[in-house]
Order: C-alpha cells, then structure tokens, then sequence
C-alpha cells in the first residue's frame, strides 16, 4: 500500500571528484529501491556535451550508443535504467546541451521572447526545467542524472537548473545525492575524506546542499570515517552511505539498501510506502554467486579496448548465464589482431562465438574470419547487426562461390553487393538521427529455430542501421542453404538468418541486447547461451569417458 504523493518528487543526483564513478548505476540502483517499494519511478539524463545526442560520437569516446523502442540514441545510463526498473525509456529520458540551446534558438527566431535579451538564465535553465516535468508526467519519483563531474563548466547550467527545482517546488519535493570517491591510499595505509570535502564544497558554492552522499569507495567505511564526512560535510551521519566495489552490478541495490538508503529517501522526502520486494534482486544475487557451470564466449570486434562500447551487450551475456544457471566468460578478441597473426585459440576453442556490430571497413576480415570458424567447426554462433551482415558476407563467398562478395559500405566496387544500402538510405546527407532507429515488427518462419526460440512468430526488434541484405542475392543465397528466418512483415527486408546443418547459428540485423533484463533475458542470448553450454558438456564428455578408463 503506497500512499500516492500529490504532485512528483524529484530526486537530482550528481558527482565529483572525477569521472566515471557510476552515477548511471546509483541513479538505477535508487530507481530500483524505490520501485521495490510500489513507486512509480523514471529517471531522465542530462548530458552537458554540445552534441544533438550521441549517435555520431565514437564508441571510445562515449562508449555505447543505447536506442529506444521510439528511436532516440541515447547516453549508455538508459541501459542500466531499463535494466534495473520495469519503466521502459524514451526520448524525453535524455537530452544535452546541444538539444536545450537548439530549441532555445528556434525558440528565439521564432519571436518567443518577445524581443528580450536570451540569457542562460533564465532561458536556457528554464529550458531544461521544462523538459524536467515533461519527463515527470504521471510519476511518483523522477530520478534526474546530471552528467559530468561538478567543477565542469558544461554542466553548470544544469547544476543551477535543479537548484532553482528546490526554490520552486520546496524542501520537501526535492533530493540531492551527491556520489563522490573517497579513495584509499596504499602509501599512508588509510582512506582520505579531503576529495570528497572539496567535491561537496564545490557543490555547495553552487547553491546546493546534498542531503545524501554516497561514497565510492574499493572498501567498506567505517563509523568513524562516515562521521567524519557528515561532520565536514553538512549531512548527517546515517545519510552517508558507503558505495563499495562489488563483483556484480545487480549487488548494487542490496548494498545500498543494507544501509538503509531508500529509508532515508522515503523519510526526506516525506512518502509513505510499506517495506520493499527484494526478493527478485535476493534471487539474482544467490545465481550470480552461485552458478553450477562456466561458459567460454568469444566477443569478436573492433572496439575491444573498451568493454563501455558494448555495455548492453556484455550485460545481455550475464543475463543468458543467469537463465542458465552459469557463469559466462568473456574473451575479447581484437579482429584486426586476427588480421595480421590469424585466429587465436580464445576463438577455436571457445563455447560460442559473437560477432557485435561496428561500422566501418576497419577488421572487418578478421571478423569474417572467425564466422567461418564457427560456421564450419559447429560452435554455436551469434552475430548482431554488422555481424549479420559478415555472416552473410562469409557464407556467400565460402558457400555460394561469390568471390569478393562484401558490403558496399565496405567496399564500393565489390563486384557481389550482397550487403548494401536500405531503401532511401543511399542520398542521405546527414548523419545524425537519420539510419533506421527504434522498434519495428518482424515475423519469423515457422519451425525455424528463431521462431522456437522466441516462442512465437511475431516479435519487435530495435534498430540501429543503415545497410541491409540486398534482395538481389536472397534467390542464390537461399538456394545454398542460408535460411532467411525473420523477415520485415511485407517481406522486404531481411531481419534474421540462420543455417540449417549447425547446433545454433542465428544472426540478427536488430539490437536484442537492448531488451534483454536480468530478471527476463532476452529469448537469443538465453538460447546462445544454453547451445555453448551443450558444446561445452559434449566436448568434456570424452574426456571423462577417457579419463575413467
């Protein structure tokens, strides 16, 4: 029993010190405490770079680019949001810079402002208020995630926005967390408060006070340390909660919870709410801990040195060992590496075989390398996207005898296009916002192993291209054996493929990463994973007959 808040509560967390502390997991994380206590919750991020959205930004610079069921590109944290809450994300869960100053430009030639001078404030902050309570609409918590590290100039003017959210809404509407690092120095043998004094002075000189601080840390924080932090801080003592690495992300919330964290939110922001359902996240936890087998994937890319480019993807993986029950191992392979010395034995003799998408020209051999040895040595293979297209690539040159088959995105002048642009994809100009983006249905074959996989025959996928399977060469690559088991309802477009004489190997031209969740795995990445783990047992079979002879 949930007694419902008149209007939204906001909760604004930030960070400091440095980078990368994991103000997207502890936003989830808090999102995910309060759902479990029959909340309504979403959360929105704010991201101060100057960019429309990440969509055109390299993956090593900004990690993975995460799409929405409405096609927006999006910061990586929405991946972590929708993992952790049931609230499916859209485009008002994420906007920058670049999206507030556009619309306050457009806003201003239009004549909104009645012929006034455009300032930062007000104007650019009541900008990104607005787009606040859009996002608020019918909430019980809204989660606002300010991108950056306090001290950055970007992210002022958001810093001053969810200030003003205090003055106009009241004490008793608006949160601030604040998550800072209190490291630990091997030299003096002890942790050190000074970064996260001068963090939550930076802050305050800013015109907000935190009412919670959590504090990553590689260790526990003893009373005394906590104590200290509240005392230089201005916080209370139970309301500085340690934020200690752990193994596995979905540990998160319960180590938060232990101490107390959504109590503190609930009473500070005056809700009352019965006592939280952790029992999924309870369940998790005892399967991650306790898994009865290890599964050996091989993730073969170009963007290898940055496992953040494959964020949704790692984690769809861990999802299959949870339904599996198992422990999955991750070996990356860098295919330009395979280019230059060949395959490696992490990709031989690997469990499973995946191929990720990518753009570009850039490893691609290597990548279709390793495709033919899953393909030809029976190792259950799993291509997404780009790694569709290779598949496809690989079997028309090694089956089909097209030699130089390839993508016209990889090569202009191969003389077999048997990847090629989408339908009105070829004159596009710009590159922003413009590949085929979101959700949209597909229709598997009946039987095949897509559609006993799924369970059904009609599904919705995300997308995220612009090159697909040119229908010219469906008729020759058909007649070779490739099944074309998932096709766009009017048939046009080719969504999923798979081969008929193999234990498992499906590869799809969508992102199923995107909706896999650890407490319901996403139908492929259970199935890949289950089809590694029976490669695995036939393969240790024989040793075991050998070994008790």
């Amino acid at each position: 029993m949930v007694k419902r808040a008149e209007r939204t509560k906001f909760i604004f967390v930030t960070g400091g010190v440095v980078s990368s502390l994991g103000k997207g997991l502890a936003s989830a994380s808090v999102g995910a405490l309060l759902e479990s206590r029959n909340l309504r919750v979403t959360i929105v991020k704010m991201d101060p770079y100057i960019n429309v959205d990440p969509g055109t930004m390299s993956p090593f610079q900004h990690g993975e680019v995460f799409v929405t069921d409405d096609g927006n590109e999006t910061d990586l944290d929405l991946g972590h949001y929708e993992r952790f809450l049931s609230t499916r994300m859209n485009q008002k869960n994420n906007f920058t810079t670049g999206q507030v100053y556009d619309t306050v430009i457009n806003n201003e030639r239009r004549g909104d402002y009645l012929g006034g001078t455009v300032q930062v404030i007000p104007h650019i902050t009541d900008e990104i208020k607005r787009r606040i309570r859009e996002a608020a609409q019918g909430v019980d918590i809204l989660i606002g995630e300010v991108g950056g590290t306090v001290g950055d100039i970007e992210s002022l003017p958001f810093l001053e926005a969810i200030r003003q959210f205090r003055w106009d809404l009241g004490r008793e509407n608006v949160l601030y967390i604040h998550l800072t690092l209190v490291p630990f120095i091997a030299a003096a043998g002890e942790v050190k408060t000074k970064p996260s004094q001068h963090s939550v002075k930076e802050l305050t000189g800013l015109g907000i006070q935190p009412d919670i601080l959590l504090c990553r840390s590689d260790r526990d924080l003893g009373d005394s340390i906590k104590a200290k932090i509240a005392h230089f801080c201005n916080v209370e003592e139970n309301a500085v909660i340690t934020a200690r690495d752990v193994d596995c992300i979905y540990e998160v919330p319960m180590l938060l919870h232990e101490q107390a964290l959504d109590e503190r939110v609930v009473e500070k922001l005056g809700i009352w709410t019965g006592a939280p359902d952790l029992g999924k996240w309870e369940r998790i936890i005892h399967v991650v801990r306790n898994p009865h087998d290890t599964v050996r994937i091989a993730v073969v890319g170009k963007y290898v040195n940055l496992t953040d480019s494959y964020k949704s993807l790692n984690e769809a993986l861990s999802h299959g060992g949870i339904a599996n029950e198992c422990k999955v191992e991750l070996d990356f392979v860098d295919s330009e590496r395979i280019e230059q010395e060949g395959l490696p034995a992490v990709v031989t003799e690997a469990h499973g075989v995946l191929v990720p998408m990518g753009f570009g020209p850039r490893g691609t051999e290597g990548k279709i390398l390793a495709v033919r040895q899953a393909r030809e040595d029976k190792i259950p293979f799993f291509g997404i996207c780009f790694g569709m297209q290779l598949a496809v690539i690989e079997f028309a040159r090694h089956v089909c005898g097209l030699e130089g088959a390839n993508s016209t995105e990889i090569d202009e002048r191969t003389p077999h296009p048997v990847i090629d642009y989408m339908p009105g994809q070829r004159d596009i100009s710009k590159k922003g916002g413009t590949m085929r983006l979101g959700a949209y249905p597909c229709t598997l074959q009946d039987q095949s192993l897509a559609a006993r996989t799924y369970g059904k025959r009609k599904i919705s996928e995300r997308h995220r291209h612009r090159y697909e399977v040119n229908n010219a060469f469906r008729e020759t690559l058909t007649q070779h054996g490739l099944i074309l088991s998932g096709l766009s309802p009017d048939g046009s477009l080719v969504e999923l493929v798979e081969l008929q004489d193999h234990p498992w190997f499906i590869a799809c031209q969508f992102h199923p990463e995107f909706k896999s969740r650890p407490f319901e795995c996403h139908p492929l990445f259970r199935g890949f994973i289950k089809a590694a783990l029976q490669r695995k047992n036939s393969d240790e079979m024989p040793l075991l007959r050998a070994a008790r002879r």
